[in-house]
């Protein structure tokens, strides 16, 4: 029998602990409205944190200290291996399956440098004790068997199946992930920075895995690594919510902790050997040759620093950072943002504060070699100038209020809040350090106010900085051959794999590809698993109360929520009718109009008025469909700020006076501004490539879907890496310019509306207060933004510099509030369970695949991310409409798909997110009964509905089709995209191609 547990409440707490554990420690934290107790597994030696809270979204967490030797993956492919089967559920997807079977608000597993950890989080009871079950047996009883290693890791098979004379191929989803991983730059920038900060300790490898190096590591290395690690006097239990610890506990004691014994094991990370002198290395990165014209160099200098668990260390080094980077007046980033000896500051800058001993880099980007000592003299010239004269109080102070902003701040809306609050404390608890310190700030924060108030106090600071000899200046320069090299080191290695074979294991090879098809297509009994259902899904939407009212002419409304004395405000302007040029220049609109001058200020006078004043100021564009009609559509500017309470007039005035006397002059600052948002935007495309192609595919649907692809999708990242080339001519910039100065002039004519969200008892005096602020802003409403009507077909093969496919299939169906509209959200969802992860992620190795249905753009899409296949992923794509044609509707299935939906529906998010999201779904039309009937039409989906509007909708003469792939795929395919009368397109040629 399980011994009852006592109940707590966060504002009646009872650090009580079960019997098998003792409490060490336990403290209120006023500022967020939690307690956090530290307890051990008395036999084991198994931490326990638990942060009460009443909040009912419950979140559980185990984290093992994983310490990998090489760059193998050992740690993240056990990861994937460990949620494929266990002990009490020997079924070859438990993972899966219970994502299907579960309310949860997130479930997921991570690799990090140096842990591994399995949380999820669920707002309904016997859902989050259903994962809890599953979670503990994946993590402490897993089976895992060979054939899900040589799933989730890497396999070798023969190109022909069954054909033991055709080539061999590396397979895997690990394989072929962190392929798609190292893609990209900054992974690669990362991972090299580190191999030389790191010379002895476990951060010289690549946890998640080196292509190269992955297939090095054995079943049997697995499974020893497995025994080392995942044992509970090695892990770390985190849990957040209502639930209380002691009861947490007997479920921890009674799933497995019962059967351990402590173990001798001290797995840690060791100090790392310091370097006496700085040092300088150089490496190459891929880059195809269309690409590798002009300055491509990555040169970013770097320090190791001191622990992370030492929390007066860690501070000091977060203030220095924020000293030095925090805003374009910061003085570092000022240098590298006006530098001419690259294009942009490298994305490297900033403080890593989440190892064992902290990383401070900055750098740039679109340099080259030979500016190496320039670059490294920029970076040391400025730390020497703040070390002589140091920097203003008020930028001091600035930085130490972000960082309490950052503290109070109640979030939610990414991850579930409690998840947040449990990754902050999980890096120190990894090194045995005390977690407790940094969510409890506030004592340590007054403390560094203290010692900030010295004039010297900066100047030592950034000294030190300058004295440290563990420093690495990396240059990472493009190479035009090293992707064809690699690729024909795989070969050769395949190759001496398949002369070293006899016809023996040549069998082997094929028996163990036949066996992993048939465990594969196995319909296992999942049966054994926990599960929801329909009956314990929540009966409606909760309504969210809020109140509208006006400033002078100015129509506002008003959330009263738990904000933790944070106010947001969103000014949200009625998009006016703009030209196709101005059109095409709304992203960059929205990123300068933050980021200019203001009046007699300039931009950075702006920038730390900003920083002093509130906790980041933005501009975005929102735009949707009608409920009723995709063709028509609804699109608001919104600048949207957050500050503390006592800043909330300041932070108006900060608002108004950025629409009413923004600038437009300054022209370099705009040309940097342009520059950097292209060199972010390009480098994120390979970890955004499943997302770029479904919009290149469902560029055709709508008005909407058109210019989403023309302003964030590929197409909108190649007009404006051409707009960065064009700048560069001083007569193109001033026109620029004046293009975007004439933008805002019709902004500011445009209607607009206010949306305030804060603490319910503080609502009604801040409104007093912000009332003679906002009172005389009227506006003179022009014609608002319209669209042709947009219905066309495509196929387009998009060339980047990436190893792995993102494919994309997109069809036409209806807007929100039609009936079938719901039906269409299950059947994405019934197609992805049932048949679309198991052929796209199983048997065809992509990190993942299924579908969705976009009613706000009235588009199905299927989708696959990191990909080994292109052809054969299309193909399965259309024989996933067969399938649904041709195959009995299962009712567990239908009844998980609709589950998946109503958990989504339903999925919690931060206090303040909740009212923006309810704000702006109503001024988009989508009214709380609209919300409702949707929702209610998603517990009513039946069988016949799914299949009927899979044949109604799903019609290949209507699809289109977008891939994101590589030059040397497009060559290889070339006669085949012919054929299907694919256009090919370059992400980076002369002219915009448009």
């Amino acid at each position: 029998m399980t011994q009852a547990a006592p109940v707590a409440t966060a504002n009646n707490t009872s650090p009580a602990a079960f019997p098998s554990f003792t409490l060490i420690s336990s403290e209120e934290i006023p500022a967020l409205g939690v307690s956090i107790a530290e307890y051990q597994h008395i036999k084991t030696g198994a931490s326990h944190y638990h942060i009460a809270s009443d909040n009912p979204e419950n979140v559980f967490l185990v984290a093992l200290r994983t310490v990998p030797k090489d760059s193998s993956g050992v740690a993240h492919i056990l990861e994937h291996t460990a949620l494929c089967g266990s002990e009490k559920y020997p079924v070859r997807d438990p993972f899966f399956m219970m994502i299907r079977r579960s309310l949860n608000s997130f479930m997921n597993a991570f690799t990090s440098s140096d842990w591994t950890a399995y949380p999820f989080a669920s707002s309904n009871r016997k859902d989050f004790e259903n994962l809890l079950q599953v979670y503990m047996d994946a993590v402490f009883f897993s089976r895992l068997h060979p054939l899900d290693f040589a799933q989730e890791g890497h396999r070798v098979e023969f190109k022909e199946p069954g054909n033991p004379e055709s080539e061999l191929e590396f397979k895997g989803v690990v394989f072929n992930e962190m392929k798609g991983a190292m893609s990209s730059i900054s992974s690669q920038l990362w991972h090299t920075l580190c191999k030389y900060l790191f010379p002895s300790t476990t951060y010289h490898y690549n946890s998640g895995g080196e292509p190269e190096a992955i297939p090095d590591l054995s079943y049997e290395q697995l499974k020893s690594f497995y025994q080392s690690h995942y044992h509970p006097s090695n892990a770390i239990f985190m849990t957040f919510g209502d639930i209380p610890a002691a009861q947490h506990q007997a479920r921890f004691e009674e799933l497995g902790l019962a059967r351990f014994e402590a173990i001798d094991s001290h797995i840690a990370v060791g100090d790392e050997k310091r370097y006496h002198a700085p040092i300088r290395v150089q490496e190459s990165y891929p880059l195809p040759a269309a690409e590798n014209k002009g300055d491509k160099t990555h040169i970013v200098v770097s320090w190791l620093l001191g622990k992370s668990t030492q929390l007066e260390t860690l501070l000091e080094a977060q203030l220095l950072a924020g000293v030095l980077l925090d805003n374009s007046a910061s003085p570092l980033l000022h240098a590298l943002e006006t530098s001419t000896l690259g294009s942009s500051p490298s994305p490297m800058c900033g403080l890593e504060d989440s190892m064992r001993e902290m990383v401070f880099a900055c750098g740039l980007e679109g340099s080259s070699a030979a500016k190496v000592d320039e670059v490294e003299a920029l970076i040391l010239d400025t730390l020497r100038e703040v070390a002589a004269n140091s920097i203003a109080k008020d930028n001091v102070d600035a930085v130490l209020h972000q960082l309490e902003l950052q503290q109070r701040e109640i979030g939610g809306d990414g991850y579930p809040y409690g998840l947040q609050l449990i990754l902050t404390a999980l890096g120190s608890a990894t090194h045995r350090g005390k977690p407790i310190e940094l969510l409890n700030l506030d004592p340590a924060l007054q403390a560094l106010r203290e010692r900030a108030a010295k004039p010297e106090y900066i100047k030592q600071l950034a000294q030190a900085l300058l004295d440290n000899p563990h420093r690495v200046t990396l240059v990472l320069s493009p190479d035009e051959n090293i992707q064809t090299r690699i690729e024909q080191a795989e070969k050769q290695r395949l190759a001496n794999i398949k002369a070293s074979l006899n016809a023996e294991q040549k069998q082997a090879i094929i028996e163990q590809v036949a066996a992993l098809a048939e465990r594969q297509a196995m319909e296992e009994d999942d049966s054994i698993l926990p599960k929801v259902t329909l009956d314990d899904v929540p009966l409606d939407i909760p309504a969210l109360h809020s109140e509208q009212a006006k400033f002078g002419s100015l129509p506002y409304t008003t959330y009263g929520r738990g904000t933790n004395g944070l106010v947001y405000q969103q000014l949200v302007i009625a998009l006016p009718e703009l030209g196709d040029e101005e059109l095409s220049l709304l992203s960059i609109y929205t990123q300068v109009l933050t980021e200019l001058g203001l009046g007699d200020q300039d931009y950075l006078q702006v920038q730390a008025r900003q920083a002093q004043v509130c906790g980041g100021i933005s501009a975005f564009t929102t735009m949707r469909g009608d409920t009723n009609n995709e063709q028509d559509l609804k699109a608001y500017l919104v600048l949207s700020s957050k500050a503390l309470l006592r800043n909330a007039a300041a932070q108006t005035q900060l608002m108004r006076d950025t629409l009413e006397t923004l600038r437009f002059d300054e022209c370099e600052r705009i040309q940097d501004l342009v520059s950097q948002l292209t060199a972010r935007r390009e480098s994120g495309i390979t970890g955004n490539g499943h997302s770029l192609a479904m919009t290149a595919a469902s560029a055709g649907m709508s008005p909407v879907a058109k210019i989403n692809e023309a302003l964030g999708g590929l197409r909108g990242i190649r007009h404006l890496t051409s707009l960065n080339k064009r700048i560069a001519d001083p007569a193109n910039l001033a026109e620029l310019a004046q293009q975007l100065a004439v933008i805002h002039q019709k902004m500011l004519g445009a209607e607009r509306q206010l949306l305030i969200v804060a603490e319910d008892d503080r609502l009604d005096a801040l409104c007093n207060e912000l009332d003679p602020l906002w009172q005389d802003f009227n506006a003179t409403t022009l014609s608002h933004f319209k669209q042709p009507e947009v219905r066309e077909c495509k196929k387009e093969f998009w060339i980047a510099n990436s190893q792995v496919n993102f494919c994309a299939k997109a069809y036409p169906t209806v807007p929100s509030d039609h009936p079938d509209a719901p039906v269409l959200t299950v059947l994405a969802t019934y197609m992805k369970n049932g048949f679309l992860h198991r052929v796209i992620r199983e048997q065809g190795g992509a990190y993942g695949g299924g579908a969705s249905q976009d009613s706000n753009i009235a588009a199905f899409r299927f989708y696959s991310y990191r990909d080994p296949r292109l052809q054969d992923t299309l193909s399965d794509f259309d024989k996933s409409i067969d399938w649904m044609l041709n195959t009995a509707v299962s009712a567990q299935g239908l009844e998980e798909a609709i589950l998946g939906v109503v958990s989504s529906i339903d999925k919690p998010g931060s206090p303040a997110g909740e009212a923006k999201q309810d704000y702006h779904s109503t001024i988009f039309g989508r009214s709380l009964s609209q919300r409702r009937r949707f929702r209610q039409r998603v517990l009513a989906v039946n069988a016949a509905d799914l299949q009927r509007v899979c044949a109604l909708y799903l019609q290949n003469e209507n699809a289109s089709v977008a891939v994101l792939s590589n030059a040397a795929k497009a060559a290889e395919l070339s006669d085949w995209l012919s054929v299907q009368n694919f256009s090919v397109e370059q992400l980076h040629t002369a002219t915009e191609g448009e």
